[in-house]
C-alpha cells in the first residue's frame, strides 16, 4: 500500500512537471498568485471580507494576518516569494501591461485596512499608492494609465449586513485625481478591462426589489460613463463575479458564485457570450462545477484558476488539473507577461459640472410595457435610492419597512415626457436615480428596479422604459431633442424624504381614526398612532389589509411563487399608487372620506417612494422590543428578563394556545411562526398575520391591545362574544387580507387574574420602549456606532457626545449625503454638522 501511495504521489509531480513544461512552452515565464487566509464574516458572505462589523469596531472580517505574494515558475516549478509580511496579509495581484510590475492590495502588518501598493516583479521598488483607513481592493490598471479599484471609502454600509461597502474608484498612476465613479448603495466587485476598452464588473443591487438575488454583470467606460447591463439582471438568482475577457473570443468566463454568494467567491466555473443581449440565460454555460474561484483565461483552451489551497488549470471539456498545492487559500492567479493595452475610451465627463443630461426615445417601449398606449404617460418622477450609513441589523427591512424598501428614497421631481413619449433632462450627477412613469393623474403606471449614475457633464440615452439593449431607436426627430434639457422641478408641498408617523399619521388622524380607532375598528382595521413592538399599530395594519401594493408580499396577486421578494419589472398598472387600494379610499368613494388634493398628494408620494415607516437610517437597531439582529438572530433579553414575562406566557398559553397552536405569540418578542412564511421575519417576505404581535400588543395604550380586547367579553369593554367552543385550530390564511370576526369571550372581566398577567407584561413592555426610545419619540438617541460612524466621516466632531447633547438625525443624515455628492470630499470627508 505504501509503495502504491508513493507511486501515485511520483506520477502526479511527472504530471504537474510536465503541464508546467507545457506552459513553458507556451512562453509563460511565471504565474503570480497570493496566498493569504480567508474573510471571517460569520456568515460567509462573499463581499464582506475587508473592514470591520458595524456591530463592533472591534471585530475585523478580514483574514487573519498571514499569506504572500508567490510567482510559480513553470520551467523549474519552484514557486518563490515576491513579497510577504507574516502580520498583514496581501491579495488581488494584477500584472502590468510591460509584465515588469504587479498591482496589488496590502495590509501592512499591524493594521487592518487594505491599500493600493505595487511592487517590480524581482522584487523591487515597493511602493505605496492609495494610503488611508478605508480598504481599496480588487485593482485593475486601465489602458489609458489610471487605475480602477473597489474601495470603502464611498462611507457607506450593506443595506442589510454589518460589512462596509466598497464600490468602484479609479485614480492616476501614482494615486492623485482619485475619484468614485458609482453611486451604487451595495457592493461591487472585480472590476477588468474587456477589449474594447470598457470596465467589466459584479454589481449588486436591488432597488424596491429582492435584496439577494441580482449580483449581475455590469460595465462601464473609465471614467464612469456608460454604466449599463451586460449579462444578467433581468433574472433573479447568481452572484456573477471574478468576470474575464478569454483572448481572441466573444466570450466571458466567470464564477458564478452560488444563489447569493460563497465565501471568497468560490463557485462553478462559467462561461457566456453576450452576444445575445444581457438576458438570454441559454448563452451561459458551465465548464467546471465545484468550488473555482478567481479563473483568468490563457486561452479559449486554458484557463488558471484558484481551488481551495490550489492553484490550478482548466481546459474547454472542464478538466480540472493540479500546478501548485499550499497550505493557505490560494487567490489571483495571474501570467508575468506583457500584454497588448485595451482601447482608450476618450473621457466624456466635465468635472466643472455637477449634472449629467438623459435622453429617452420614448417610454412607452421597452420590456413588459403591454398596455401603456402612447401618450399615456405625461411625467417621470425622479427618485434617488440613498446609502446607509450605517447598519446593525443582519437580514430583514425592519424597521424601515415591513418586506418592502430596504433604503430610504429622496424625491428630486418630476420632468415631462412629451406626446411621442421622449424626456431629455438634466440629473444630478454621481447619484443612484430611478424613474417613475406617471400618467395624467400623476400616478405611477411602472417604476424602474435599477438605477442609474450620470457623470459630470456626460450625456446618456436609451431607447425605452426597460429597454432590452437590442431594440433599435424610434426613427425620426423625437420632441424632446427639439428643445433645451429641462430640469427637474421640485415636487411643493411634500418632503424629500417620507417619515410615516410624521407625515403620514397626521393625515389618518384626521380622516381615518375616527372610524378606525381602538374602540370602533371599523372592517377590523385600526389606523391609530400607538406604537407597537417594532412599527405603529396603523402603519402594520395598512400592510395586513393590503393597502399598499409594492409587489413584496407572500401570495399577493401575481406572486404566488415568489415567495414575497419582489423581482421588479412588474406589468403596468399593476404596483405602487396606482394599483394600491389606498388611493381608493381617500378619493371620496370610502364613506365620504375626501383628503385635500395636497393631502392625497402626500399619501400618493409616500406610497411611490416605497411606503417605508422610518425616515431615517438612525432608526436601524433601536426603539424594538424584540426583533432581528446580527445574523438573523431574534433579540429576546428585554422580554426574558423581565418578572411579568413568565406569567404573561402562562397566561396565554393557558387561555388561547388551544385554539391558537404556535401562530399566537406569547409575549411581546416571541416571534410566532406565521403560516407558510419564516415567522416574523420582515424583508425577506412580507410576514402579515391578524395574530402578529406587530398588531395585537399596543405598547402605547397597553389596554387597547388587541390580545385582551378580542377575547375580552363586550360587558366588559371588549369585542368578544359567545362562549369558547371546543378546542380547535383557528385557520389563518395570509394569502388574504384579514375579514372581521367575532371572538367568544375568554376574559368575563378585567379582573381575571390572566388577563391582569397579560396587561403587566405590555405595560412593562411600554415602559421599556419609553427608555430605550423609537426614531419619532421625543429624546431618542441614536446608537453608538451610528454617531461612532458619523465622526468617522467627519459629519460629526470627535468631541460629540450624544449622551449629553441632543442631535437631530434627519439633520445629520442629510449633512452626510451631501458629503458623497459630487464635489464632496470622498478622501478625507468634510464636517458639514455638529
Amino acid at each position: 500500500m505504501e509503495e502504491t501511495g508513493v507511486g501515485k504521489k511520483a506520477e502526479a509531480n511527472a504530471e504537474r512537471k510536465a503541464r508546467l513544461a507545457d506552459l513553458g512552452e507556451l512562453g509563460i515565464e511565471g504565474i503570480v498568485f497570493s496566498e493569504r487566509h480567508p474573510g471571517r464574516d460569520p456568515s460567509k458572505h462573499y463581499y464582506a471580507n475587508f473592514g470591520y462589523a458595524c456591530t463592533d469596531e472591534n471585530e475585523w472580517l478580514h483574514g487573519a494576518d498571514g499569506g504572500r505574494l508567490a510567482i510559480l515558475v513553470p520551467a523549474t516549478g519552484e514557486v518563490k516569494t515576491l513579497f510577504s509580511d507574516p502580520k498583514g496579509a496581501v491579495r488581488d495581484p494584477c500584472v502590468h501591461y510591460s509584465g515588469e510590475k504587479i498591482l496589488f492590495s496590502y495590509r501592512k502588518g499591524g493594521t487592518h485596512h487594505y491599500n493600493l501598493y505595487e511592487i517590480n516583479v524581482d522584487g523591487s521598488g515597493l511602493r505605496r499608492i492609495t494610503d488611508g483607513d478605508w480598504d481599496d481592493v480588487e485593482p485593475a490598471y486601465l489602458p489609458d494609465g489610471g487605475m480602477v479599484f473597489c474601495s470603502s471609502r464611498c462611507r457607506r454600509y450593506v443595506l442589510c449586513w454589518l460589512a462596509p461597502v466598497a464600490v468602484l474608484f479609479r485614480c492616476d498612476a501614482d494615486g492623485s485625481n482619485m475619484r468614485q465613479l458609482s453611486s451604487n448603495t451595495v457592493t461591487e466587485n472585480t472590476p477588468c478591462v474587456l477589449p474594447d476598452g470598457r470596465i467589466l464588473y459584479t454589481r449588486w443591487e436591488y432597488v424596491n426589489r429582492d435584496p439577494i438575488s441580482f449580483h449581475h454583470l455590469w460595465t462601464m467606460n473609465p471614467d464612469g460613463c456608460g454604466q449599463m447591463t451586460f449579462f444578467g439582471n433581468m433574472h433573479r438568482g447568481g452572484v456573477f463575479i471574478d468576470a474575464q475577457p478569454i483572448p481572441g473570443s466573444n466570450q466571458i468566463v466567470y464564477i458564478h458564485s452560488g444563489y447569493h454568494g460563497q465565501l471568497e467567491h468560490a463557485g462553478a466555473l462559467r462561461l457566456v457570450d453576450p452576444s445575445n443581449g444581457p438576458d438570454d440565460r441559454a448563452s451561459s454555460r458551465t465548464l467546471v462545477q465545484g468550488d473555482i474561484r478567481d479563473p483568468y483565461p490563457i486561452s479559449e483552451s486554458l484557463i488558471l484558476a484558484a481551488r481551495g489551497s490550489e492553484l490550478i488549470q482548466v481546459d474547454d471539456e472542464g478538466n480540472v488539473q493540479t500546478l501548485h498545492s499550499s497550505s493557505m487559500m490560494v487567490h489571483e492567479p495571474r501570467v508575468l507577461a506583457p500584454r497588448q493595452r485595451e482601447r482608450v475610451i476618450p473621457s466624456g465627463v466635465d468635472l466643472g459640472m455637477d449634472s449629467g443630461t438623459l435622453f429617452l426615445a420614448d417610454v412607452h417601449m421597452g420590456r413588459n410595457m403591454k398596455g401603456v398606449e402612447p401618450g399615456s404617460i405625461k411625467k417621470l418622477l425622479i427618485m434617488e435610492s440613498l446609502p446607509k450609513p450605517a447598519n446593525f441589523h443582519g437580514g430583514g427591512s425592519t424597521p424601515l419597512g415591513h418586506g418592502g424598501t430596504w433604503t430610504l428614497k429622496r424625491i428630486l421631481g418630476t420632468v415631462p415626457v412629451e406626446a411621442d413619449g421622449s424626456a431629455l433632462f438634466n440629473a444630478p450627477a454621481g447619484r443612484s436615480i430611478y424613474f417613475v412613469a406617471l400618467d395624467a393623474k400623476d400616478r405611477c403606471v411602472k417604476q424602474m428596479r435599477s438605477f442609474v449614475t450620470l457623470q459630470p457633464g456626460e450625456n446618456v440615452g436609451c431607447v425605452g422604459c426597460h429597454d432590452d439593449r437590442r431594440t433599435a431607436a424610434p426613427s425620426g426627430n423625437r420632441m424632446a431633442s427639439e428643445r433645451d434639457p429641462s430640469d427637474i422641478e421640485p415636487v411643493v408641498g411634500v418632503p424629500e424624504i417620507f417619515d410615516f408617523p410624521r407625515d403620514i399619521q397626521p393625515i389618518l388622524d384626521r380622516h381615518c381614526v375616527e372610524c378606525h380607532d381602538a374602540k370602533r375598528r371599523a372592517g377590523g382595521v385600526e389606523l391609530t398612532g400607538d406604537r407597537g413592538p417594532a412599527y405603529s399599530i396603523a402603519y402594520y395594519n395598512l400592510m395586513l389589509f393590503r393597502q399598499i401594493s409594492d409587489g413584496a408580499g407572500w401570495a399577493w396577486p401575481g406572486l404566488k411563487t415568489c415567495y414575497g421578494r419582489p423581482v421588479g419589472n412588474d406589468a403596468p398598472y399593476t404596483t405602487f399608487s396606482y394599483a394600491s387600494p389606498l388611493m381608493k379610499k381617500i378619493d371620496g368613494s370610502h364613506h365620504d372620506v375626501t383628503l385635500t388634493a395636497d393631502e392625497q398628494k402626500m399619501v400618493r408620494l409616500w406610497i411611490d417612494s416605497a411606503a417605508n415607516y422610518a425616515g431615517t437610517y438612525a432608526s436601524y437597531g433601536t426603539g424594538q422590543i424584540g426583533g432581528w439582529w446580527r445574523s438573523n438572530q431574534a433579540l429576546r433579553e428585554m422580554d426574558d428578563a423581565w418578572p411579568s414575562t413568565a406569567p404573561a406566557r402562562d397566561a396565554v398559553t393557558r387561555r388561547c394556545a388551544s385554539c391558537h397552536e404556535n401562530r399566537m405569540p406569547k409575549s411581546v418578542t416571541d416571534l410566532a411562526a406565521i403560516e407558510r412564511t419564516e415567522g416574523d421575519m420582515e424583508g425577506w417576505q412580507r410576514s402579515v398575520s391578524r395574530f402578529s404581535r406587530h398588531t395585537i400588543f399596543n405598547l402605547s395604550r397597553p389596554e387597547n391591545s388587541m390580545a385582551l380586547r378580542a377575547p375580552l367579553a363586550k360587558t366588559a369593554g371588549g369585542f368578544a362574544d359567545g362562549k369558547a367552543p371546543s378546542a380547535a385550530p383557528v385557520p389563518s390564511d395570509v394569502s388574504k387580507k384579514p375579514k372581521p370576526f367575532t371572538h367568544p369571550v375568554i376574559y368575563e372581566s378585567k379582573d381575571d387574574p390572566d388577563y391582569q398577567r397579560v396587561l403587566a407584561h405590555l405595560k412593562a413592555a411600554g415602559k421599556r420602549l419609553d427608555e430605550i426610545k423609537r426614531f419619532d419619540m421625543p429624546g431618542f438617541k441614536p446608537r453608538y456606532g451610528y454617531v461612532r460612524e458619523m465622526k468617522r466621516y467627519g459629519i460629526l466632531p470627535e468631541s460629540f457626545d450624544v449622551e449629553k447633547a441632543p442631535v437631530n438625525v434627519y439633520a445629520l443624515e442629510q449633512a452626510y449625503w451631501r458629503l458623497l455628492h459630487h464635489g464632496g470630499d470622498n478622501r478625507k470627508g468634510e464636517r458639514t454638522a455638529e
